[in-house]
């Protein structure tokens, strides 16, 4: 597609006064240009295309120089992207030393807050709007939110806050009725109500006509006046309040049809001149644009590269998660009392044949990780065994609950924690390098880290038929490649020895960076460097004495570990080792850096020092 319009000189004053057919235009341009783009470089691809009129016409009746949009989860800027200055540079996008596929402050000017985890916009909006009444800057604040994450905690405490504090700030509710999965909460169900509300929305259009035709706008009193014939009309189609909105104190304004840039427009321009908080609920399609998007929004989510014109098709290959969904479907056919736990992605940890097979032991809490952990050990207190499948990074929301309302309860719940390790693409949000820190520091956690499909089988029936307290197993967004290093897959509590043909040196690992370890020690041993290969199954609580059986000829230990170095499972080891007499050197190889940012998988691990040519520099150098 020739752009006309989506050119490197777009400002605030040209989206401003584009026509209508222009607008539509652009949001063609835009869509082509995500599209080739991601079938090229991978993202996330549904949410996009849903947001793409919104998107223009934010911009367009906003000034984007001045006025801050914080995007929830920022995973669909990439029209905002394409319009704010980076069309060059977006080819590059989530590729290494490109842009990101968040908003990043260092990034660009733009962007007016780091995002990555949902829930979180109106909280910084909100932030950002009472900093701006402390400096008398009157620019507008806007929190771009979808319905998934409205549903979130921290999204009604700053409800809270901001219809008790009355602060001058604009919600864009982006309700496209689904987040990651479809969504199930109470409020998706309050939001659909409203959505299907055909009285409601005749009212509402009949009104409006009516004052377009009729009423010159005459300023600020006039406005209010409009709003509150509006919300006449809505309360005699419910027949009750409008919304909840209005009960918090926040001006409630929708639904708006998102495919509709005039409409949207000009439901911005009414309220800019509100002086209270204000949430425009507007209706989009997740995938717009894109039939097989539309029709497969979930599958569309987050995408590897593909061809545009074949679409998406399902790998063959056994992933961690697609062996974590096997061995989960086989405990609980053995087993009445697991039951499983989504956080809003039943599709992405593999927790959905699940849902099929058992609806009634089939439990997604929406995007609330926290309530999901306390109320997963609420279960355990009745005999259930409650399987919390939450990805690594998301997990981390629900810190508190999992050592207060869990740990020190020492209740049965097992965290399958998907995404450990590092993610690739995604960036820095998205990698799960700190569950091995934060789950050793809590109480009467087990730890389990298998490095490959039947290690992850061992490990899930361990934790379910052997562990009586809290245990975590974490696993890789990769391929769990299967392997045949050691014969007893069912004793994971117990070291296993990968290889043992010398006493230069001893190298523990566990989980997927343990294949890197084997191929360095296959380098050293070409090198006349022997040693001992040790991987790790259960990494906490360990028997000290049986590894310190093993290297009890060896002067250096390696301890490697695809995770935050302080705090982490080798610190515990090395120290546990010298404390139970062990003379020689420990070497810990994890990431001992700040933040590694997007790039392949395979990259972020040469970056951190854990890929097999970096370990086998570290082993031979002994010597």
């Amino acid at each position: 597609m020739d752009y006309l319009y989506l050119t490197n000189d777009i400002t605030p004053d040209k989206l401003a006064h584009m026509s209508n057919d222009e607008r539509v235009r652009l949001c063609s341009e835009l869509r082509d240009k995500i599209l080739n783009t991601v079938s090229k470089n991978g993202g996330h691809l549904a949410s996009n295309l849903g947001v793409v009129e919104l998107t223009v016409a934010l911009l367009s009746a906003f000034d984007y120089s001045k006025d801050k949009i914080v995007f929830d989860v920022g995973h669909q800027c990439y029209s905002y992207k394409l319009l704010t200055e980076r069309l060059d540079q977006f080819d590059s996008l989530r590729q290494r030393d490109g842009i990101s596929g968040f908003p990043r402050i260092s990034e660009s000017k733009y962007d007016a807050f780091d995002t990555g985890h949902s829930s979180t916009s109106i909280s910084a909006a909100l932030g950002i709007a009472r900093a701006n009444r402390l400096l008398n800057i009157n620019d507008y604040v806007i929190a771009v939110i979808g319905d998934g994450s409205f549903a979130g905690g921290l999204a009604f405490e700053a409800l809270n806050d901001l219809g008790h504090s009355g602060t001058k700030m604009i919600i864009i509710l982006n309700d496209n009725e689904m987040s990651i999965d479809k969504n199930v909460s109470a409020i998706s169900k309050y939001l659909s109500k409203i959505r299907i509300s055909r009285g409601y929305i005749c009212a509402k259009r009949s009104t409006e006509s009516f004052i377009k035709k009729n009423l010159p706008v005459f300023g600020k009193p006039l406005v209010k006046f409009i709003m509150a014939i509006k919300d006449f009309f809505r309360f005699l189609s419910y027949r009750r309040k409008p919304s909840f909105m209005d009960d918090l104190g926040i001006v409630y304004y929708g639904p708006i049809d998102g495919s509709n840039i005039k409409s949207m427009i000009n439901a911005f321009e009414a309220i800019k001149v509100i002086d209270a908080p204000v949430l425009v609920h507007v209706c989009t399609k997740k995938g717009k644009g894109y039939e097989d998007a539309e029709n497969n929004p979930s599958e569309y989510h987050s995408v590897s590269p593909f061809d545009l014109k074949v679409g998406v098709r399902p790998s063959n290959d056994l992933t961690f998660t697609k062996a974590f969904s096997e061995s989960l479907l086989e405990v609980a056919k053995s087993n009445a009392k697991v039951v499983a736990i989504s956080a809003a992605m039943a599709q992405g940890t593999g927790t959905r044949e699940f849902a099929n097979l058992y609806p009634d032991r089939f439990f997604d809490c929406g995007i609330a990780e926290g309530h999901c952990v306390t109320f997963a050990s609420g279960l355990s207190t009745k005999g259930f065994i409650p399987v919390v499948a939450i990805y690594s990074s998301f997990l981390q929301r629900g810190f508190d609950e999992i050592i207060h309302d869990v740990c020190f309860m020492n209740n049965h719940v097992v965290f399958a924690v998907d995404r450990a390790g590092f993610v690739g693409n995604d960036g820095h949000t998205h990698n799960g390098l700190y569950d091995l820190a934060y789950f050793n520091l809590m109480p009467n956690m087990t730890i389990m880290s298998p490095r490959d499909a039947k290690d992850l089988n061992s490990c899930l029936k361990y934790a379910i038929n052997n562990v009586e307290g809290p245990c975590a197993i974490r696993y890789s967004r990769d391929i769990a490649r299967v392997s045949s290093c050691y014969d007893d897959y069912l004793d994971c509590i117990r070291p296993h020895v990968i290889s043992n043909d010398g006493d230069d040196y001893a190298i523990i690992s566990y989980g997927r960076v343990s294949f890197s370890v084997d191929e360095a020690v296959d380098r050293a041993r070409a090198d006349g460097v022997f040693g001992i290969c040790i991987n790790l199954s259960v990494v906490k609580p360990i028997e000290i004495s049986s590894i310190l059986n093993l290297i009890n000829k060896v002067r250096d230990v390696f301890i490697v570990e695809e995770g935050v170095k302080s705090g982490s499972i080798s610190q515990s080891i090395a120290i546990d080792l010298h404390e139970s007499g062990f003379s020689g050197k420990t070497h810990i190889l994890a990431i001992d850096k700040g933040i590694v940012r997007a790039d392949s998988i395979q990259n972020q691990l040469k970056e951190a020092s854990l890929d097999s040519l970096s370990i086998y520099k570290q082993i031979v150098s002994i010597k």
